[in-house]
């Protein structure tokens, strides 16, 4: 019974269908004319097909003979699929200090790497203290050579900004460089079998 009343609101189906006539449409898509709603609903029984409105402004409506709940149940799939595309990009954050070695330097790069690969924007920030602030050239230094390092996989969004004793770039990912992530967890499975038989 839920399953009636969620139909209802998204279309109008055999009985809730109330208007004396439709322009009604057969299951392969050709135009059958303006007929009685009784009549359109007689067909429909005999095809063991739903009427369905699909054209509730146009006057009469359109209706369409078809399997709503096939119908809707691709039309949930297709919702799902689109979820599932639509990845929700985050923004992550890594931070560096002014006096870093080229080690520390090297792996924070990397991670900044990373996340651009997985789609998110970055969120680099270089961390001032006490006097260091006076010498902010020192933070865009550090700013550029992340951005040099990391051009291929993303570019800045804007030049750097100051906010209290930190100096902040937000990096977004280059479009078409981002890996896929469903595919990348089916190669790492792969991978890992393969190693344990070995």
């Amino acid at each position: 019974m839920l399953e009636v009343v969620v139909i209802s609101k998204e279309h109008k189906i055999n009985e809730q269908i109330r208007v004396r006539q439709v322009r009604l449409i057969d299951d392969e898509g050709g135009q059958v004319g303006i007929i009685d709603t009784r009549e359109a609903l007689r067909v429909a029984q005999e095809k063991g097909l739903d009427l369905v409105m699909v054209g509730a402004t146009a006057v009469p409506p359109v209706c369409k003979l078809m399997d709503y709940g096939r119908f809707r149940y691709e039309q949930q799939q297709n919702e799902k699929d689109n979820r599932r595309r639509a990845r929700t990009q985050e923004v992550k954050s890594i931070k560096f200090r002014i006096k870093i070695d080229d080690n520390d330097f090297n792996t924070k790069t990397n991670h900044v790497r990373r996340f651009l690969e997985e789609g998110n924007k970055v969120k680099v920030t270089i961390m001032f203290r006490g006097r260091e602030r006076t010498h902010p050239e020192l933070g865009e230094r550090i700013l550029e050579r992340v951005a040099e390092a990391i051009k291929d996989i993303g570019t800045p969004e804007g030049s750097p900004s100051i906010a209290g004793m930190d100096m902040n770039m937000i990096v977004a990912p280059v479009p078409g460089k981002v890996k896929k992530k469903d595919s990348d967890k089916d190669s790492d499975t792969v991978t890992e079998t393969v190693a344990s038989e070995a």
